[in-house]
């Protein structure tokens, strides 16, 4: 899955410190009263051009401390069925919260493994709707949230009674740059499967739990994150998929 913000609003505030840049030197103020009158807004702007030179380009970083301020969070239920091993389409349910305050947004996902995609519910944003393989968003304000449910081919088979779900890249992409997500992955599987491997590994920023039938992941990282949960079905249980390509 791919969050991707399509506003252009980040521009605005960086035009603005680029016109309005001289006119501070067209006058000779005290220090006094420069301190004074000195807009609140321009001492903003430069925090906020230090933060995009400083921008994560995509690479996977684990966060070990929280931004200082509440990140957009991500959370997924996917669910393995019985028909699931048969032709490796699961069900996902997954929430966004917490959005960016934006005019416009989408939410993306791979056009050739999804289908049935439908928005449950939403809050606080104008408008959300299903177009194509997207959830376009409008009017986003503080504390959204939105729900949806789909149907996803993410399990694949190796061979040899070996089956993979894999699911990502998971990202919060804004402009050129990626930025802080929190994201809650649950897997529920059935008993003719046993977990045997995945990736990535718990790690400071990333908490992998499991028990029989079920995978609890949380995250806080930025950049581009997917994961990979390796099961080997008990022998005579199932009917497994063709082997598939690892792609």
């Amino acid at each position: 899955m791919r969050f991707v913000e399509k506003n252009r609003l980040l521009l605005l505030p960086l035009c603005l410190v680029a016109l309005s840049g001289g006119w501070v030197s067209e006058r000779s103020w005290s220090t006094e009263q420069a301190d004074r009158d000195w807009p609140v807004w321009v001492d903003a702007e430069e925090s906020q051009r230090q933060r995009i030179a400083a921008v994560n380009e995509g690479e996977l970083e684990f966060l070990h401390e929280p931004p200082p301020e509440p990140v957009h969070h991500h959370r997924s239920r996917i669910v393995i069925t019985g028909q699931s091993l048969a032709d490796g389409w699961v069900l996902m349910e997954q929430c966004h919260e917490r959005l960016d305050r934006v005019a416009e947004a989408q939410i993306v996902f791979n056009p050739g493994r999804t289908r049935s995609l439908e928005v449950l519910s939403f809050q606080n944003m104008d408008m959300a709707f299903v177009e194509s393989n997207t959830i376009q968003l409008r009017g986003i304000r503080e504390a959204s949230k939105i729900c949806a449910r789909l149907e996803t081919r993410a399990l694949h088979s190796l061979g040899m009674r070996i089956f993979e779900l894999r699911n990502g890249p998971f990202m919060r992409r804004f402009l050129d740059g990626y930025y802080p997500l929190q994201l809650s992955i649950q897997v529920e599987f059935p008993p003719d499967l046993e977990l045997v491997d995945h990736a990535p590994e718990s790690q400071p920023g990333c908490a992998v739990r499991t028990t029989p039938g079920f995978i609890d992941v949380e995250a806080l990282f930025q950049g581009e994150l997917r994961t990979r949960f390796k099961f080997v079905a008990n022998q005579g249980r199932v009917n497994p998929l063709p082997t598939q390509s690892h792609r």
